[in-house]
């Protein structure tokens, strides 16, 4: 083939349409060419496909073989263009596309699934890609383009260095988890020096201050350590065999099985802020994903008296 450029896509265009209404007059009317412009277009098209498209006849054209295999090509590609278009449209107007969406472990308990099954319910063309990781490796992901939008906390080390564009959600307590059997599980709420004595369990960075040190430090002493476990579930397993206590953000409080209580702390009550970060130009669906975030409202489940 010689002059590859001479199907471009005004071409194709030109091109399909005179062969869907048989005639270089009608097709020049509808796309507003003169009929010696058309013709010279379509004679470019047959050199550059280095034979007839089409047969002139008394009264209109029609396709020849060569026609009609490259107009099977035209209508696939200008098919796939306009659905191209359409899928664009959705993406901007945040009513389709693909959302990739990463949360914290603690946040994927009642957070994000009430949140999303409403977004996908305003949104059912929208198709949602999840991914649960430390608030360290989220904003990794984000700044590397691999995630849309990441809920993210302060808790336990901070939040990331990082450049981000940050959306506050909510304060999350930190709540004290106690076997049922506790002295202290009947009390409307704990004093952290009463469990001055407790080995605690938990599984912060090495060397890195967390709250629970520096409410502990308040009250004039230092946390014992017990058992590094990090997740969620295996701390409440721990909790309830005995082994210690630990606190647990309230955003998990739904998880906490039935033989532990969970108290708030009567001073110095650590508190942990939820961010959603978003790249610096977010998806329209992904904002609108943020706003529902942010109208979320925390359950609270302290363990009753």
């Amino acid at each position: 083939m010689h002059e590859t450029n001479a199907f471009d896509l005004q071409a194709i265009r030109l091109f399909d349409e005179v062969a869907r209404s048989g005639s270089f007059t009608a097709a020049a009317e509808l796309l507003g060419y003169t009929q010696s412009a058309v013709s010279r277009r379509i004679a470019a098209l047959e050199r550059a496909g280095g034979g007839p498209l089409f047969e002139r006849l008394a009264r209109g054209v029609r396709l020849t073989p060569a026609g009609t295999a490259l107009h099977r090509h035209a209508v696939a590609v200008l098919d796939r263009l306009a659905r191209a278009g359409e899928e664009l449209a959705a993406i901007h107007s945040g009513r389709g596309g693909t959302l990739r969406v990463g949360a914290f472990a603690t946040a994927n308990v009642d957070l994000m699934p009430s949140t999303l099954k409403r977004f996908l319910a305003a949104h059912p063309g929208v198709e949602l890609r999840m991914t649960e990781a430390l608030t360290s490796r989220l904003m990794e992901r984000l700044h590397a383009g691999a995630l849309d939008v990441a809920v993210i906390s302060d808790y336990p080390a901070g939040l990331p260095a990082e450049d981000a564009r940050l959306v506050r959600l909510c304060q999350d307590r930190l709540l004290v988890a106690l076997p049922a059997g506790h002295p202290l599980a009947a009390e409307p709420d704990v004093d952290l020096r009463d469990l001055a004595e407790e080995s605690w369990i938990e599984a912060a960075p090495r060397g890195q201050p967390t709250p629970l040190v520096a409410a502990c430090a308040a009250a004039g002493f230092t946390p014992r350590g017990g058992l590094r476990v990090a997740e969620w579930s295996g701390k409440f397993g721990f909790v309830a065999a005995g082994f210690g206590v630990t606190l647990v953000p309230e955003l998990a409080a739904r998880a906490v099985p039935p033989n532990l209580v969970l108290k708030p702390l009567r001073e110095a009550t650590p508190v942990r802020t939820v961010y959603a970060a978003l790249p610096e130009v977010p998806l329209p669906s992904a904002l609108q994903l943020v706003e529902m975030l942010g109208q979320w409202e925390m359950c609270t489940t302290v363990s009753p008296t």
